[in-house]
C-alpha cells in the first residue's frame, strides 16, 4: 500500500459509471489532497466504481487488487475524511477554533486504525515481480492511510507552508507548490492556467478596441 506523498502529475479517466462518466486528478502532491479534487469541479465520489477508481488510481492499492467489497458505507466514511481533511488544510491551524479541532480529532482517530494487509511480491502472467496485497483492504485501512498521510502533511512544516490554494475563478483545488521559487499559481497551466491567459488575453484586446 502507498501512503506519503505521491509523486508527478496525471489524471485518472475511468469508464462511464451507471450515473456519469467521470475524470478523476492525482497530480496535487498527495493522497489527502488528491482526495480534496474529488468535489470539483462536481462530485466525482457519487457512487461506488468511481470511489474504486480512486482508491486505485491513488496508489493506495496495487494495481490488479480486487475492490468487490466497496458499497455505499465506504463513500460515506471517505466523503467524511474528506471533509475534516478540507477543514484542516484551509487556513491556519487554530486551538481556539472549535471545527478545526473536531476535524483534527476526528483525523487521529481514524489515523490510528491497523494497517491494510501487508503488500508482498508476486510473479503477473508477463513474469514480472508486482505488488499485491496479503489479503483484501478494509475500508477503515484504507481510510487509516488517508489519514495518516494528512496528519503527516500538517505536522511538516516544510510541506505545510508548500500548501496552495488554485488562483483560478471557482477553483478550490488545495496542492503542494512544489516548483522553483514556489510561484506555482493554479493547480494546471493546462485547465485554470490556461483560462486565466486567455481571459487576461480578452481583457486587453477589449482595452485597446476601447
Amino acid at each position: 500500500m502507498a501512503a506519503g506523498t505521491a509523486t508527478g502529475s496525471s489524471s485518472y479517466s475511468a469508464p462511464s459509471s451507471a450515473s456519469s462518466s467521470y475524470e478523476l486528478r492525482f497530480d496535487s502532491g498527495r493522497i489527502c489532497l488528491d482526495l480534496l479534487a474529488t468535489t470539483h469541479p462536481e462530485e466525482r465520489l457519487d457512487a461506488v466504481e468511481p470511489l474504486r477508481a480512486w482508491i486505485g488510481g491513488s496508489g493506495l492499492v496495487p494495481a490488479g487488487t480486487a475492490m468487490g467489497a466497496v458499497d455505499a458505507s465506504w463513500l460515506v466514511g471517505f466523503r467524511e475524511l474528506r471533509g475534516h481533511i478540507g477543514q484542516l488544510v484551509r487556513g491556519e491551524p487554530s486551538r481556539e477554533s472549535r471545527p478545526f479541532g473536531i476535524a483534527l480529532a476526528r483525523v487521529n482517530e481514524l489515523a490510528c486504525a491497523a494497517p491494510t494487509p501487508a503488500p508482498r511480491a508476486v510473479w503477473d502472467d508477463g513474469g514480472s515481480l508486482v505488488r499485491a496485497l496479503d489479503g483484501d483492504p478494509s475500508c477503515a485501512a484504507l481510510l487509516a492511510a488517508v489519514a495518516r498521510d494528512a496528519v503527516e502533511l500538517l505536522t511538516d512544516p516544510v510541506a505545510r507552508a508548500s500548501i496552495r490554494e488554485c488562483e483560478g475563478d471557482n477553483c478550490p483545488i488545495v496542492y503542494l507548490d512544489t516548483s522553483r521559487g514556489r510561484r506555482r499559481r493554479w493547480c494546471s497551466s493546462e485547465t485554470c492556467g490556461n483560462r486565466e491567459r486567455v481571459a487576461r488575453h480578452r481583457r486587453r484586446a477589449a482595452l485597446a478596441r476601447a
